[in-house]
């Protein structure tokens, strides 16, 4: 069996995300979506609520390609937790030039700590390469529409995260 690991914060996940995820399902036969921890980036949700909006997103997904899509929570370095999940190729997304060399130094980290493990980078459609959870979590913190961005069911996390915020500034 073969089995992938995407990992991210997705925080939150995006239309981006979900394409990679797509792609990556005609790949494996089992993806996992390693939804990291890391507490020094501050997360908007929670990581129950992060999984949970995975699951819910990747339902259909599994369905629709015949590929187990499960959603795992880590906080110990990439290698382990692909030997945790047994996957024997990461997945990563790639957005423009800056991400490439940055994955390229992680790349080289993660071949020295397991040479066994293949990454394998994928590129976003044209239409959603731009799209980062930074920036979408900044543009519905100001109000902005981000529905382009994100499934409708995360836009209304969004717009409940931030709702509050928006109505007291306008008072």
């Amino acid at each position: 069996m073969r089995i992938g690991l995407y990992p991210g914060t997705f925080d939150p996940l995006t239309l981006g995300h979900m394409d990679i995820i797509e792609r990556a399902a005609i790949l494996v036969d089992r993806l996992v979506i390693g939804v990291a921890i890391n507490r020094d980036k501050g997360p908007l949700f929670s990581l129950d609520q992060r999984v949970a909006m995975i699951e819910a997103e990747c339902v259909k997904l599994s369905a629709k390609t015949g590929t187990e899509i499960i959603a795992h929570p880590f906080e110990n370095l990439l290698v382990h937790c692909a030997h945790d999940v047994g996957a024997q190729v990461i997945i990563r997304g790639l957005r423009a030039v800056a991400d490439f060399e940055y994955e390229f130094q992680m790349v080289g980290m993660n071949r020295s700590m397991d040479e066994e493990i293949e990454t394998v980078f994928l590129m976003a459609d044209g239409r959603r390469q731009a799209i980062a959870s930074k920036l979408v979590k900044e543009i519905a913190r100001l109000g902005g529409d981000v529905s382009k961005f994100v499934s409708p069911e995360i836009n209304l996390a969004l717009r409940d995260k931030f709702g509050p915020m928006l109505d007291r500034s306008k008072t």
